[in-house]
Formats: C-alpha cells, structure tokens, sequence
C-alpha cells in the first residue's frame, strides 16, 4: 500500500521519480504527488487524484519541474478521503496544493500513525495549523516542531519523533536547510536505498529502482537514513550511526517488464514453470532436499510435535494446502490460522511447535506481527518469502526463499505457485526424517515434484479453451467454488482469483458443506465449479455437484487425466496431467488463474490493479 521514491544525484529528478512511480502502481494508489528542489531554490510540489498520468500531464512527463532532489508518492487513503488536499507531499507550513512552497519540512508516508490525534492537539497547542485530514501531515509537523524547538539537525529531529508516534512508517523527508538531501526513516514498512555514483535511489521496493542500480540497502526497523548525491549512511534511535551490508539484486531487469504480454498477471502466470522450477531447483540437489539453507535441521524436525501456519489471503490458502499434505504425509497435527487473527489469539505455543509465516512481499503487517508474537511464545519461527532481505525474512529464525522473481500485478500466481512448491518440498523432506515414508518413496515424490514444471506448462496449453468458456460466464452474478480436502483448499485460491479481479462474487465452499445451506443460494444457470482431484473423494464431490445441477447450476469441473466420470457428470470439464496428488494443487490452481485473467479482459476490467486492492499490505 502506497508507494514512496525518492532521488538525489546529478540528474533531473522528476522524470526519475515518476518512472518509479509507474513501477510502484501495482501498490494500489488514489492520488499521486512529487516534490522537487533544484539547490537552495524553493521546492515545488505538486499533486494530481486518479491515476499517475494525470501527474504526468501535470509536469509535462516531469520535465516541467527542474531540480535534481526530490521525493514523490502513491496515495492509499487511510486517514482522509482520497482528495487533492489529503494527497501527498505534505510540508510543515500550510500550503495544501501544488506550487512552491516557503515549508522547513516536506515530506511524504507509507503507514498508519495510530496516535495522530494526540499528536495533533499537541502541534494545536503550538500553534501549529493543518489543512488536511492526514495522519502524514501531523507527523511532517512534529518533525518540524522537534527541529525548530531544540534547534538539532534533521536525524536527531526525526528520532525524537520516532520515539513519539505509534505505529507503522516508512517517510522520506526534505528539509528546506539541507538542500540535495533526503532523510529517512522506517518502522514495519518497507523502504530500500539504491545506490550508484553520483546518485542515491529510495523506494518501497526493488522494482522501482532496479532500472537505475542493483546495489541495495534494506534499512532496519526504528533506523534513519541520510541521503545525498552518492552517499548513504544509516543511524540508529540514539542518533549513532550503524554500518548496513550491501544487498545486490539479481532480478533481471526484464523480470519487473510485460515483455510482450498484454497484461503482467499472464505474464506471470505464463512464468510458473519457471518459478516452481527454480524454487525447486534451490532446494533440491543431487536427489535429495536440502534445508540446509533454511537453516532446518534434521534435529530440528525431529522435535516439532506441532505445526501451525499463518499468513494473509492467497498465502493462507498455500497454508491451507500444506496443511493437507503435511498432516497426511508427515503425521504430526498443523494449524492454519489468518494472520490478522493469530496475532489476537491466546494460542498455546512452545519450543517444539514451528510457526511457518507466508508472505510474499516479506512486510505483510498482520504477518509480521504472527511473526513476533509467536517469537514471544517460544516457538520455532520459519519464513516463506519471496523477498531477500525483507522484515520478516530477517527476524524469523528460519529463511525458506522461493525464487519466484518480482510479481507486479495485484493478483498473486507465481508466487503463490513458488510458495505451494516450497512447502511440498518441506512436506517432502519432514517424512523422510520423522519416518514416515521410505527412501522408495522419498524418491519417487522428489521425481514428482521435478516434474511439476513441465507440466504446468502443459496446462497453460489448454489455455485457448478456458478463454472461450470465459467469455460464457462473463456476466455471471454468483459462481461457488467446491471441493474436498486438498481440493476445497485450491477451491479458495480460484474463488479469490476470481473476485479480485473479475468483481463477480464467488465463493469457496467445502463440498460436504452445501447442504448446510449453501445449497439455497443455487438457482438457474447458477456456475458451481467443482475440483476433483482427489481420487477417494471425487465421487462424493460429483454426488455434490449432482444435487446443484438438479436445482439448474451450470457445472464446470476440473480433474486429472483419466477421471472421465467427471465428464460426463458436468458441462465443462478441464484435464490436468497426473501427479503424486499431494503436488496436484500446483496443476489445477492454473485454470482457475486463467479462468479468472480471461473474465476479468471479457469484462473489461483492469486485470492488473483491480480496484480497492494494494499488492503489499503495509498496514492493519
């Protein structure tokens, strides 16, 4: 949620940030800003509402605004409707609009202040005036208040601050005294500095500034940085500076590009193959799986009694998964819990109970927060990030990366496909250990999980019929998604992807469950779509599906190669290659993705950023 650049070097600036911008807009946003100084002169501010090329238009592409510091920023309202005058920069004077401005202080935030209220009455009392409804514009003004009242430098002004507000940020400031100079400052929201010769690069994450520079600095939390044309230093609460290391960023370019693709989603459905392979391959060497990476012992699974995962949306549902197949595979009990429920749940926890946090992004707030508290409690802590260098891949005790490269758009699918591969594996290599299958067939499901690429690819093939059908339920009021152990976990996924991005209400049931009152809502032409992957049960689940269709349901199916009952039971049936049905979700997730990519283009919706929706969910 809301994106944050920031430039200081020899070249023009506004142009650079607005090309940050653009690569930031799969953030979700309502409004747009920058704000650039060239030398002592004044700095210029200026806002637009909607989308990033009205700011463009504004600035003339940014060649209009001379200068070659600045700061700019993606709106997602929090405090204060989306509006011109709630839009960020926000500066420390009372000037609410665009133009240049006589402000000490401008600056703009990623994150909520929960105490901003108090905050305010307080700068009230000090005769402070604001124009806004922003919690951006209190915190800009204590930082101002701090630096004019005991007249200290920019870092010791923003760590009394830091040490006075509550909540989650990432700000980068400029102050009208030190011209070419960006401070920052983050707490649980993320925020990077680039660095090359003559030039320093700052934003809420890689793809912003993988164009300009690979070598990155992940500041820490409660940390501040200085920024000037080719310098970085980084200070901690008591205002001492800290040295960093230097993060080099491996992404190709490209990664974070459409590359001839209509829309980044199928791009990046079309990059699964790839994703689960590498995710695979760095875990998987010479037969056999290794944790070593990871930090994951042997003796370490040896002593878990318990599992419980936690994560938030399509993360949950690869809990959901792994849920299935590691109670099934490795015979110890697992919990899924949301993460934004975990965190307020008075769970019993120890040290033979391993926490396995999802997140994508590596920030997810409600996430980051499961992460400390079962910290607290005494529990193992693993990571399934797909971030090097990210919150919570630096304070879980464990680190299992999946290698799914930058994902842009707001839908997830390789990731979540690179995360269900990781935990397979993990699943995998816990049997082994606790004893629960033989070498045979240690053997034989790592040959399965290899295979799981190519055969992705296989699925993607079938594509052109999965269009064709897409454009028959476009106009679909309800769709309900059903199946039954590890198929109603993959039931979620395609219900979510197909919400987010084609506004049609759907819905994931367990099958069994439909008759518990579900069953109601099913009326003529109704689509019931039904995942039939798991063999024992699939005739249960077609009985399911019977019962809707008799009251007028349409039926969709989705099911193994071989399993043709499933055909001649449904309306519309979608063959995935067979594997170890432990791995099945990694195929049959595909068509849903697709399904959900082709209704939203027949609706005319845009895929990429639907609306209301931010990629990385910063904030609570």
């Amino acid at each position: 949620m809301c994106g944050i650049v920031g430039y200081t070097g020899k070249k023009q600036a506004a142009p650079i940030l607005l090309d940050g911008l653009r690569r930031l807009e799969y953030r979700g946003y309502d409004s747009a800003g920058l704000a650039v100084r060239a030398g002592n002169s004044l700095t210029e501010v200026v806002k637009a509402t909607g989308k990033l090329y009205h700011l463009a238009d504004k600035t003339d592409q940014g060649r209009s605004l001379p200068g070659t510091c600045g700061i700019g920023h993606t709106r997602w309202a929090t405090h204060g409707d989306p509006s011109l005058i709630n839009a960020h920069p926000h500066v420390s004077g009372n000037c609410s609009g665009s133009g240049k401005v006589e402000s000490d202080v401008v600056g703009v935030h990623n994150g909520i202040i929960e105490n901003y209220g108090e905050l305010k009455e307080k700068l009230l009392r000090h005769g402070y005036q604001f124009y806004s409804d922003t919690d951006t514009e209190v915190v800009v003004k204590l930082v101002d208040y701090y630096y004019k009242k005991y007249r200290i430098g920019p870092v010791d002004a923003i760590t009394r601050t830091m040490v006075r507000v509550r909540g989650s940020y990432a700000l980068a400031l400029m102050f009208k005294d030190y011209p070419e100079e960006i401070f920052a400052a983050r707490k649980d929201s993320p925020l990077i500095i680039g660095t090359a010769e003559n030039a320093v690069y700052l934003a809420s994450d890689v793809p912003a500034i993988l164009k300009y520079t690979r070598s990155v600095y992940y500041i820490g939390n409660l940390q501040v940085a200085r920024l000037s044309p080719g310098c970085a230093k980084f200070f901690d609460l008591n205002g001492d500076e800290v040295a960093l290391p230097v993060t080099e960023i491996t992404w190709d370019a490209e990664a974070a590009e459409k590359g001839g693709y209509e829309h980044f989603m199928l791009k990046e459905i079309h990059e699964q193959p790839a994703a689960v392979r590498d995710t695979l391959n760095s875990l998987i060497k010479e037969g056999r799986i290794d944790l070593t990476a990871a930090g994951i012992t042997d003796e370490i699974i040896r002593s878990l009694s318990q599992i419980v995962i936690t994560a938030c949306g399509s993360a949950w549902h690869v809990g959901m998964a792994a849920q299935y197949v590691i109670e099934d595979m490795v015979e110890i009990p697992v919990r899924v819990e949301l993460a934004s429920e975990f965190r307020y749940r008075s769970m019993p926890l120890n040290e033979n109970t391993l926490v396995i946090v999802i997140s994508q992004s590596g920030e997810t707030a409600d996430s980051l927060a499961a992460l400390r508290l079962a910290k607290e409690r005494g529990a193992i802590t693993l990571a399934v990030v797909n971030v090097v260098g990210s919150t919570i891949a630096r304070e879980a005790d464990h680190v299992l990366y999946t290698l799914a490269g930058p994902e842009i758009a707001v839908a997830t699918t390789k990731a979540y496909s690179a995360q269900l591969a990781a935990l397979d594996a993990f699943a995998v290599q816990m049997a082994l250990v606790k004893g629960t299958v033989s070498r045979e067939q240690y053997g034989h499901m790592i040959e399965e999980l290899l295979g799981i690429p190519d055969k992705i690819g296989r699925v993607l093939e079938d594509k052109e019929r999965l269009q064709w059908f897409s454009s028959k339920i476009a106009n679909a009021h309800d769709i309900f998604f059903i199946g039954r152990g590890l198929d109603y976990a993959i039931s979620l996924e395609g219900s979510l992807k197909m919400k987010e991005i084609s506004y049609i209400h759907s819905e994931a049931y367990a099958a069994g469950e439909l008759k518990h009152g579900t069953i109601s809502l099913i009326e003529k032409n109704t689509l019931v779509i039904g995942v039939l992957t798991q063999s024992r049960m699939i005739e249960k689940t077609i009985a399911n599906m019977a019962e809707c269709k008799s009251r007028g349901a349409y039926l969709m199916g989705i099911t193994t190669n071989g399993n043709f009952a499933v055909e001649d039971s449904v309306n519309f049936t979608v063959y995935i290659p067979k594997t170890d049905e432990h791995f099945v979700s990694s195929l049959a997730v595909v068509p849903l993705q697709l399904l959900g990519y082709y209704t939203s283009v027949n609706r005319g919706l845009d895929v990429d950023k639907p609306r209301n929706l931010a990629k990385s969910v910063t904030v609570e």
